[in-house]
């Protein structure tokens, strides 16, 4: 299968600020917090040293094996767009990326992946035991500089969504292999899973910026309309990309027996036999006949529905942005969810 990039074609009408900001490239968007951006890379090393060589070994793999940051990148657009002044945001961003990295480290062990980003992920590289213990060290080194940040109702909505999605994982995998998850089950999962630390880096960042709650409510329902629409994406990826281009195998999720939107909405509108064929599929693991699956899901209709609710969640994403003052920031936040949508990896 070639690669096949997504375009998420926007069914209503932007303002004339927002269509420009809507023509950002990744590039304009990084360079309007560079200098920000450059202070996290600075934090992420130093706060992964050890005295366990195996420990900065395997952490240091992970944290810069590639990735676009898009939540930390979050965590500083939402600050400066809300006129923060200080240099606390450079370590909540750094705190979400130990967070998000540690989730990672879990979720391959997880789910058994052996290519992340191109590359062999820290199981299969080092095994399971010291990818585990890694990732539960940078979920304590994340905790550890919360408490310097001295700030109890950031410190809240992190330990809060750390939780959520540990619940998400555990529900994620009540879910493997089970052909007969819901829309609404899905929905649960990927909100839990995906979309709470989106919601998290950004309600965070408002609350460090002091901003109002009017803009901290708004910027929390951004965060989370963002993460569904980034997880929407992705699960499209894995039946109409390839794993040069997306930095894993294709045909993961089916591989881990994971009932995503594009197969929920498959089993319902395709023939009896190629429902019986993916219903097989998700509770075996199989994939070989991937290619067959693949067919069905596009020719059912089950990618556009699924990108219609990436479209729908970029909407409402775009629409929390109303509350935000004008600015270099502001314009970068809508292009970050244009990103979100609008990708092939």
């Amino acid at each position: 299968m070639g690669t096949q990039e997504i375009q998420i074609v926007l069914n209503f009408t932007l303002p004339p600020y927002e269509q420009r900001c809507f023509c950002m490239q990744i590039e304009d968007i990084y360079q309007t917090v560079e200098q920000d951006f450059s202070r996290v890379n600075e934090l992420i090393t130093s706060q992964l040293s050890s005295d366990v060589p195996l420990v900065e070994k395997i952490a240091q793999y992970i944290v810069e094996s590639g990735g676009k940051r898009m939540r930390p990148l979050l965590v500083l657009l939402t600050s400066r767009a809300l006129g923060f002044q200080g240099d606390d945001h450079s370590k909540l961003a750094t705190i979400i990326e130990f967070l998000h990295t540690a989730t990672l480290l879990h979720d391959d062990v997880v789910d058994t992946s052996d290519l992340r980003r191109g590359r062999s992920t820290a199981n299969a590289k080092w095994g399971n035991a010291p990818s585990v213990l890694v990732g539960d060290f940078l979920y304590s080194r994340a905790f550890q500089m919360m408490v310097d940040m001295q700030s109890m109702p950031i410190m809240s909505v992190l330990s809060n969504a750390t939780n959520v999605i540990a619940e998400g994982e555990v529900f994620q995998l009540m879910n493997c292999k089970n052909p007969d998850v819901s829309e609404a089950a899905y929905f649960e999962v990927i909100k839990n899973k995906t979309a709470m630390l989106f919601e998290a880096a950004s309600h965070s960042a408002a609350i460090l910026s002091d901003a109002p709650k009017e803009a901290q409510t708004a910027m929390k329902q951004f965060g989370l309309h963002l993460g569904l629409a980034f997880q929407l994406v992705d699960d499209m990826l894995d039946y109409i990309g390839d794993a040069e281009t997306m930095g894993k195998n294709v045909g993961d999720d089916l591989a881990e027996g994971k009932p995503t939107l594009p197969l929920i909405y498959a089993m319902k509108n395709s023939s009896e036999n190629e429902t019986a064929l993916i219903r097989k599929a998700i509770r075996s693991g199989d994939i070989s006949q991937l290619n067959e699956i693949c067919e069905t899901v596009k020719r059912c209709g089950a990618l556009d529905y699924t990108q219609k609710a990436a479209e729908n969640a970029y909407q409402e994403a775009c629409k929390c942005l109303e509350v935000l003052p004008d600015s270099p920031h502001k314009a970068a936040l809508y292009g970050l969810a244009k990103l979100a949508v609008q990708r092939n990896k």
